[in-house]
């Protein structure tokens, strides 16, 4: 396994499945049992059949709506596994009005970085989005967490939201900047299958609407001092989600609880994917039970560009070479092409700011090939 290797940790129920959402998430019942699944998860751990040679250097809470789960049962999951000293650990929160009572509680079962999603600070479409909150319910989430001692705090905000004007978008970055987070994950809803919304979909934002957008926000966030490293992260100085980008710089993480996905550097040149069963029912009767598949060599480039790319000054050739056992050399007349085509940078595993724009066009190279 790669040094910095991160850990999710999947809780797989929501209070109210949201319309656009296609995460394996499920309406919490009244009779979910979190002790169950807190065992379950116990159980998972200890039946890894490949345990990280390095301690864990990110943790992610991940759902669903983990925090909805009692801090008691994180703090035993944390004692159970070994972090790095500086490991970061994050929780996502939905400011929902009985979700952010315990943010003390969570800071002292490890949790150092909160991620609050606030998706947008208009209730109208915070109501047409199905979310459980309002925007003075995500204020008084933020100030609590501030209050509890959380230091290092993400707001999610969602833009092109249906019926959603560019004056009513900037606002609502406006308001997630004001709040003085130490990062913001600011993305474009998109329609994803299987969701209520691709079988009803709404009006969204024409094109033109969509590009003014994002050129005030890409200028509202540097000018408040928000670094876009990703293709939708921004954070100030010191504070990128090192989590994530573990997964964009292709490194190994191990995944426990419903649904949740891993990947293993076995070494010479071989990775492994592992997958949990995503009914929470499936997965309570057996834990440890693991799907397990190799990543076929032709798919390796593909799968590394999926996630480098992302990065906004890309990655070197030598952790491209590294992590998926190909040579630079393989993928030339592939990358010469893209250089011609002025999508990519010549000397770096990175995109120009045209092919960010065009990032599917450059995948599709790699699909091909």
């Amino acid at each position: 396994m790669l040094a910095d290797a991160g850990l999710y940790v999947h809780f797989p129920w929501c209070v109210k499945k949201c319309p656009y959402c296609d995460f394996n998430s499920h309406p919490i019942k009244a009779d979910t049992q979190q002790e169950d699944y807190a065992h379950a998860l116990l159980d998972d751990w200890h039946g890894q059949t490949n345990r990280p040679v390095e301690p864990f250097a990110s943790v992610f809470f991940g759902g669903g709506t983990p925090s909805l789960f009692q801090p008691g049962y994180i703090a035993d999951l944390l004692r159970a596994i070994k972090l790095k000293s500086a490991a970061e650990v994050t929780i996502e929160a939905n400011p929902g009005t009985h979700e952010y009572v315990n943010f003390t509680q969570y800071l002292d079962a490890g949790i150092n970085r909160l991620s609050l999603g606030a998706q947008s600070f208009n209730d109208s479409h915070l109501s047409a989005l199905g979310r459980i909150h309002t925007a003075a319910e995500t204020d008084a989430a933020f100030t609590k967490a501030r209050e509890a001692g959380f230091a290092n705090i993400n707001v999610d905000i969602m833009w092109g939201l249906p019926g959603q004007s560019v004056d009513e978008a900037t606002a609502d970055l406006t308001h997630a900047i004001e709040l003085q987070p130490e990062h913001i994950s600011w993305y474009q809803l998109t329609i994803e299958p299987k969701t209520e919304f691709a079988k009803r979909p709404p009006l969204l934002p024409v094109e033109a609407s969509l590009l003014e957008i994002e050129g005030t926000g890409f200028e509202l966030l540097a000018r408040h001092g928000f670094e876009r490293y990703e293709v939708s992260a921004y954070a100030k100085g010191g504070y990128q989600c090192s989590h994530n980008k573990n997964y964009w710089e292709f490194g190994d993480y191990t995944g426990l609880g419903a649904g949740a996905h891993g990947k293993l550097t076995l070494g010479n040149g071989h990775i492994e994917r592992t997958t949990k069963a995503s009914q929470p029912r499936l997965y309570l009767d057996d834990p440890t039970k693991t799907s397990h598949s190799m990543v076929d060599d032709s798919a390796k480039a593909l799968e590394f560009m999926m996630n480098g790319l992302r990065l906004i000054d890309g990655v070197s050739w030598s952790v491209f070479e590294a992590r998926t056992g190909i040579a630079k050399t393989d993928i030339n007349a592939t990358w010469h092409d893209l250089i011609a085509l002025g999508l990519v940078e010549p000397a770096r595993c990175q995109t120009t700011d045209l092919g960010l724009r065009y990032l599917d066009t450059i995948l599709a190279r790699f699909m091909a090939d």
